[in-house]
């Protein structure tokens, strides 16, 4: 079950111009719905599509609260902020890829892998997708970005160097911790992306400071992969990262977003 303290902080923050869903498991049946003052109106249909959405509410504490999508494909951009390490603007953006199965809700415990000794934290903005998408012009990536979530692209550096691919670093068992909602109507261009360990901060940055920017990343992935609803996107980490130790708690804030928690364990 999700704990109010992570949606104490999201609701502080989220703008009323702003829209929150979650997908969550009540009666054994797993539905989308809205978030309306702490309670959850159901909705039918597609919500990367047609839907309509139930006056009648179901109090939060009474579901379940799931990932917030079930993605084909999580890609994730690396290099993109230059207070952590940059790659150049009019180039294509550096890309590698997470595993659906790396992906882990806020307050779950990520329990890393044996012989994981520099397992670090990476706050990151997440892109959800909302439309199929082939081939297409910024301007109609731009259009199939259906919102946003928060994200913390765990990531092993010592395996990061000396393995052929990220697999490992990148993709093990809750290296990737997301945010339970999907928030609609946040200019995820401009706003305000917070890393604690254990309460304090160790990274701070705007998010318009991204050197490729979502529609850019959309689009350019759109060429070779065909972009599916519910597939995710992790936007890059901003400033310096650390090695974590057992029991570290981090938690990423983005302002309007919301916020993932989770405390590690080796």
């Amino acid at each position: 079950m999700i704990s109010s303290a992570a949606y104490v902080n999201a609701e502080t923050v989220v703008k009323n111009s702003t829209e929150e869903f979650v997908r969550y498991q009540y009666q054994d049946k797993i539905s989308y719905g809205k978030l309306d003052k702490g309670d959850v109106l159901p909705i039918s249909g597609d919500i990367f599509g047609e839907y309509s959405v139930a006056k009648t509410s179901i109090p939060l504490e009474s579901v379940e609260v799931l990932l917030p999508t079930k993605p084909e494909k999580v890609f994730a951009v690396g290099m993109n902020f230059a207070s952590h390490l940059a790659s150049p603007a009019d180039a294509p953006p550096p890309m590698f890829l997470k595993l659906p199965s790396s992906l882990t809700l806020t307050d779950e415990v990520i329990q890393v892998p044996p012989k994981a000794k520099n397992v670090h934290f990476e706050g990151e903005l997440v892109v959800v997708i909302g439309k199929e998408l082939s081939q297409a012009s910024e301007e109609e990536a731009d259009q199939a970005i259906f919102g946003v979530t928060v994200g913390n692209d765990i990531t092993e550096r010592s395996w990061q160097g000396t393995d052929l691919q990220w697999l490992r670093a990148k993709a093990s068992d809750g290296f990737g911790p997301i945010g339970n909602t999907i928030v609609r109507g946040v200019d995820y261009n401009n706003v305000r992306l917070t890393t604690r360990v254990n309460g304090e901060v160790v990274q701070q940055e705007n998010t318009s400071f991204m050197i490729h920017k979502p529609r850019k990343v959309v689009s350019y992935l759109s060429h070779y992969f065909t972009l599916k609803p519910g597939d995710l996107i992790f936007m890059g980490t901003p400033g310096r990262t650390f090695a974590l130790s057992d029991k570290d708690q981090v938690s990423v804030t983005i302002e309007g977003v919301g916020t993932v928690i989770n405390e590690v364990r080796f």
